[in-house]
């Protein structure tokens, strides 16, 4: 197993173990990926803090060679992105933004420029209220990004939203709020 360090934003968590995680991340360096957090429920734990959704951080994460769940060896906070949190419709927005990532990139597929959008999207989500047009400033970047900048925003939206049925709630219910 070799080691490695990521700058990564948390995309999902979920219960492993009755101590353990398994945490999805976007990474800069290796796109998404899974990781094992052993022991993260432990009330010592050193990921106590550190594994929040929004959250960016640096990963020292060990690579398996037999599946793609690789271990969580350490994590340092660098941006908790806390003005997210402030505000519903930011906070719908950034789970909005989460899921169209999720959902259109591939595991271990490394799209620096998606990453680099989520963080510049989180960071003005951290400071300013969500519109329409920050929403669909997004959709557009991720869609150029994913190779198809010759689309109307109408069309990006529909073609991110094909058959993303959570997404496409997210997405209308927000847009209904900032109407």
């Amino acid at each position: 197993m070799t080691a490695e360090t990521l700058h990564a934003i948390l995309l999902r968590r979920t219960r492993f173990s009755e101590t353990s995680l398994i945490v999805s991340w976007f990474s800069r360096e290796q796109g998404k990926l899974k990781t094992v957090a052993k022991g993260a429920l432990r009330s010592k734990s050193s990921f106590a803090g550190k594994l929040d959704l929004f959250f960016q951080c640096e990963l020292s994460i060990s690579w398996s060679q037999r599946t793609e769940l690789h271990f969580l060896r350490e994590v340092v906070l660098i941006e908790p992105f806390a003005g997210i949190r402030s505000d519903y419709l930011n906070t719908l927005a950034a789970g909005y933004f989460l899921e169209l990532v999720e959902e259109t990139t591939e595991p271990e597929h490394p799209e620096p420029a998606i990453y680099e959008l989520l963080v510049r999207a989180f960071t003005y989500l951290g400071g300013k209220p969500v519109t329409i047009r920050a929403v669909r400033f997004f959709e557009q970047e991720l869609a150029k990004n994913l190779g198809l900048e010759s689309k109307t925003p109408n069309q990006v939206a529909d073609h991110l939203l094909h058959s993303l049925q959570r997404a496409r709630t997210t997405r209308a219910k927000l847009l209904t709020a900032l109407d």
